[in-house]
């Protein structure tokens, strides 16, 4: 008999499978987060670094305050994983002239490289997902979306837990 860690009770097969799958999705997520890439620029990449090369290629005119709403963190990790990805080559600051106190981050051409690359990356990689969630009847997709919604729940409430 197998028991739930988080309960002591037993677990029936369905939820031992649903279980065993969210243990993998976890494990994968921290593998994926701990893997970095070049994107075609021959620099290794993270993947939080590629990920903040997308949200300024796909927005114009950003600022450090911009991008720090955007993720939700402080100005202050905004500006250390800028630093690193301007070391790297990859991005670059200008003044706004539209307001002189403020600096608007810029793609280099390093930079365009690798958002280029990762886009296309998402359309190879994603593409067969996306047909499927395309594909889904209402009714299922709004199941996943509920369940995708409690499991964002949980997670929350795992992190801010202090046990």
């Amino acid at each position: 008999m197998v028991f739930s860690v988080y309960t002591l009770l037993p677990m029936k097969n369905e939820k031992l499978i649903i279980h065993g799958k969210f243990q993998s999705i976890l494990s994968l997520a921290q593998k994926m987060e701990k893997t970095h890439k070049s994107f075609g620029t021959g620099e290794m990449i993270s993947h939080s670094e590629i990920h903040l090369i997308e949200i300024i290629g796909d927005t114009q005119d950003l600022s450090v305050t911009d991008i720090s709403r955007h993720l939700g963190i402080t100005k202050g990790a905004v500006s250390q994983s800028l630093k690193r990805l301007e070391n790297k080559g990859f991005t670059t600051k200008k003044s706004d002239p539209e307001n002189l106190s403020r600096s608007i981050v810029l793609l280099t051409s390093k930079g365009q490289t690798a958002y280029w690359s990762h886009k296309h990356w998402h359309e190879t990689m994603d593409g067969g997902f996306l047909k499927y969630l395309d594909e889904l009847e209402d009714e299922t997709f709004e199941i996943i979306v509920d369940f995708l919604g409690k499991v964002e729940s949980f997670l929350k409430l795992r992190i801010e837990s202090d046990v």
